[in-house]
């Protein structure tokens, strides 16, 4: 009985992603909107010696899907794609939205990792980012996002009198 109820749910999600491309993410995020997350990212970047990356896929080929990966590990994928983890101070953090799983995924490297007591950082900010995207306010929703990690890195990685951020990664919203 259970692994009929697996199965539907596989074939559901098979069929979500299915049905969803990037042109769905390009309508949830038009071209204006990305814009201005870019510059909310670079705003924030000013500030501190971080680096924000942020992801917002339509869904998972269907290979991904036959090898069952999870929004999780198809984070952990882009993060190294996108060479969070290739910072100076290993402090980049990426925002992960899987939009055919409804899945939001926060990952920052071990740098940053480090200074925190605890997950509930990104489980508070995953919560508010999850229920802006309810609202159908997904810039919004990631506006806030960045503004609150802006403000982690801020106090844990400052910018000194006389130092600015390399701008180590691209500013931009990766829609795929």
């Amino acid at each position: 009985m259970q692994h009929q109820s697996d199965s539907r749910s596989g074939l559901a999600r098979w069929l979500r992603h299915l049905a969803t491309d990037v042109g769905d993410a390009r309508r949830l995020l038009p071209e204006a909107a990305c814009q201005r997350l870019e510059t909310c990212v670079r705003s924030s970047e000013a500030r501190h010696l971080g680096e924000l990356r942020v992801c917002v896929e339509a869904s998972l080929t269907p290979y991904q899907l036959w090898c069952g990966v999870t929004a999780r590990q198809r984070a952990v994928e882009l993060f190294s794609q996108l060479r969070v983890w290739d910072t100076e101070h290993n402090n980049g953090v990426l925002i992960y939205l899987l939009l055919s799983d409804r899945r939001i995924e926060v990952l920052a490297d071990r740098g940053l990792m480090h200074k925190l007591d605890g997950s509930d950082h990104w489980e508070q900010l995953v919560a508010s980012l999850s229920d802006h995207l309810g609202r159908h306010q997904m810039e919004q929703g990631l506006q806030h996002a960045i503004e609150q990690i802006g403000a982690l890195l801020q106090r844990h990685y400052p910018v000194l009198k006389g130092q600015r951020n390399a701008n180590e990664l691209p500013d931009g919203i990766v829609l795929i």
